[in-house]
């Protein structure tokens, strides 16, 4: 069965809301239950992604639920929770975030990491539009489409991220692991409370000293798991 074989069939009992993206091989489309009148959103990937198998089996406040992954004979569909709230990079649309407010939600995303690292998944594409602030202000990680298998290779074969947030490692000088993520976090910190890269400007007093071992060029002089740098808030 083909993915547009799987989704006109899950139409027959769902509704298309609303096309939420479309890149990089990968469409992400809102959809409702007919009967139910609740929603899901349906990613589907034209090369599957191991990461969404694994956190099928996990239950944690700070990850959305995966529902279902099926692997096609040309892709893969996931169904995963619909988080009804408002992305980080939208909230900084109205102004910076105080570091009581900033902290809250770095240690909600280091929780989630946590349990991925363990899983051996680093995510790769940490920035403020994939942390998503529900109404009820749970705060969820989402969007693994960039997330990769940690391995023993010299260097990633991919160059995956996002400009700005993904570090030195991913650029194919090394091989990304959850450290990589720990980068792309201290870079989040360092926007969301002045609104510039650190390259640009480094947020002020412990915050500061945050933000620059989190993105230290040596991957070794950064910290070393996400439980540390929650630690370190």
């Amino acid at each position: 069965m083909t993915r547009e074989e799987y989704i006109k069939r899950l139409l027959e009992h769902y509704l298309i809301v609303s096309v939420l993206s479309e890149k990089n091989g990968c469409k992400v489309i809102r959809i409702r239950n007919r009967q139910k009148n609740t929603d899901l959103v349906l990613r589907s990937f034209s090369v599957p992604v191991p990461a969404y198998d694994e956190l099928y089996k996990i239950k944690n406040e700070n990850l959305p639920i995966i529902y279902d992954t099926v692997t096609l004979s040309d892709g893969q569909i996931v169904l995963e929770e619909y988080i009804d709230g408002i992305t980080v990079a939208q909230i900084m649309e109205t102004g910076k975030y105080r570091y009581m407010g900033a902290r809250k939600i770095i240690k909600s995303v280091c929780s989630a990491l946590t349990i991925i690292h363990n899983l051996g998944i680093t995510h790769r594409d940490i920035k403020p539009e994939n942390v998503m602030i529900s109404k009820n202000g749970r705060v969820v990680l989402i969007d693994f489409n960039a997330s990769n298998k940690m391995s023993k290779a010299k260097r990633d074969t991919v160059v995956m991220g996002t400009v700005g947030y993904a570090s030195p490692e991913q650029l194919g000088i090394s091989r990304s692991d959850a450290r990589t993520d720990i980068y792309a976090l201290g870079v989040m910190l360092n926007v969301m409370l002045t609104g510039k890269h650190p390259s640009e400007l480094i947020a002020k007093g412990k915050a500061g000293r945050i933000v620059r071992k989190s993105t230290s060029i040596n991957p070794d002089e950064r910290y070393q798991t996400a439980e540390r740098l929650a630690k370190a808030l």
